[in-house]
Parts: C-alpha cells; structure tokens; sequence
C-alpha cells in the first residue's frame, strides 16, 4: 500500500522537483545573499533596504540571478544599466548587483548550514520506493552541489541546473522551460507528471507547462501566502511535503 495519501500525486508518473526552499532549506542564505548585495543600492539611491521575507518571496524567490536582480530593482523604480555578465561584484549595474549576491551566496554555501527538509526527504523515498521516477530542477548552477552536499541526488534521475538553462538556453521561471526540461528527460509529459514548488513564480510555471498536479510548499507561512500561492496555480498548498504521506510511512 502506497504512502502518499494524495490520489492527484499518487495518480502522475513523475514528479518534478524545485530545489531551493523545496528540497533544500537554502532559502535563507539565498535571501542574506540578496540583501547583502541590494541593501548598498537602496541605500544609494534613497530606497528602504531589501526585506528578506515579502521582497524575497515576492521578487527574487525561483528565478535566475539576473531575472531576480533586474525584477526587484525594477519593482523598486532603480534604473541600472544591465551590465556585461563579466562585471564584478558592486552596485553600477544589474550584472554587478547579481555577481555581489553570487559571491555572498557561495560563501554561505561553503560554511555547511544548508540541509535538506526531512518531509521531502521522506517523499521522496516513498517515490522512489513506488518506482515514480523523480527530477530535481533549479535555476542555479550549484543545484548539483547542494543535492549531493544534502545526500538527496541518488534520489533523482536527472537533474537540470543553471548550467544546463544556459546552455539550452532555457527561459527563468515564470516560463516552464526548466520543468518541461525535467519532465522530457524523464520520459514523460507534464499532463501525467507533477510539479512541486514553494516560489510564486514557479507554481506559476508549473500552472503554464499544463502539468498534471502543482504542489505549492507554504515555507513563508504568512497571512497571505498560502493564497498568493493558490493564486498563482498551485492545486494543493501544504506547509511540509510530510504532509502528503501517511503517518506509518517509516517516519523517514
């Protein structure tokens, strides 16, 4: 007898998985990272400081470096050139705020403090003991990095990184590219497989890809998020994908 209590997700072939804030509890340092390298803009050009949570949540969570940065800088009507993606780290343009946060977010990674969520880890091994072959996706290039740092990559049959975005140069989210990436490696259509997301514009491109089930993941537990994830196409919202399994599932 299957684990997953959920007929919509026991009913798809496979799963795609996002992997910041959704398999790995790395949204943190990524959202340090950011403020470390927008605060210094906002405070030159008389803007309030970057809000790790709502603006997080709201503007940079799920997408590419440079969508992110050019998404809050927008947002916060600061008119930065573009840059050249060689810039170094600063704040004179949209490439220079985007390799600041690069720089912060890699040493964050090196001192060890992401995890994996032990809810998806235990779906996940109740996937893989239903035979439900499984994708980890990311618009970052250390999505490799952090799955075998966290022991959760033999979990998945393939994986698509920010390299692999750039080299098929796969659209950021809210566009499905890297979702439908993930399902074709897997064999099989988005309309027999789901999506699992916890960012607002990757629920939406779940919702875009025509995917059977999109699974949003409530980390931010606000008033509001729960909704805004609705809103944005999740099927089903849950603040833990624990949630999706019995209790007597091996507790995993």
């Amino acid at each position: 007898m299957s684990a997953i209590t959920v007929p919509e997700l026991e009913a798809c072939r496979a799963v795609v998985f996002d992997t910041d804030g959704v398999i790995t509890d790395s949204a943190p340092a990524h959202a340090a990272a950011w403020k470390a390298a927008f605060d210094p803009v906002c405070r030159e050009h008389g803007q309030p400081p970057f809000d790790p949570g709502e603006d997080y949540r709201r503007y940079v969570d799920g997408k590419s470096r440079l969508d992110g940065a050019a998404s809050f800088l927008t947002q916060r009507g600061i008119g930065l050139p573009f840059g050249d993606p060689d810039d170094p780290p600063g704040t004179g343009s949209v490439c220079a705020v985007a390799a600041r946060k690069e720089e912060e977010f890699l040493r964050r990674l090196t001192d060890g403090s992401v995890d994996a969520w032990p809810g998806t880890v235990r779906l996940l091994h109740a996937l893989y003991e239903e035979r439900v072959p499984c994708a980890a996706v990311s618009s970052s290039r250390h999505a490799r990095d952090l799955l075998a740092h966290t022991g959760v990559r033999t979990l998945f049959q393939t994986v698509v990184d920010g390299n692999d975005a750039a080299h098929l140069a796969l659209r950021g989210k809210p566009d499905p590219a890297l979702f439908l990436e993930g399902a074709r490696r897997l064999g099989v259509p988005p309309d027999a497989s789901a999506v699992v997301e916890d960012a607002l514009a990757g629920v939406e491109a779940g919702r875009r890809g025509d995917f059977s089930f999109v699974i949003g993941v409530d980390r931010a537990r606000t008033a509001t998020s729960a909704g805004d994830l609705r809103e944005h196409g999740a099927d089903l919202v849950v603040t833990d994908l624990g949630e999706l399994l019995s209790p007597d599932d091996g507790g995993r």
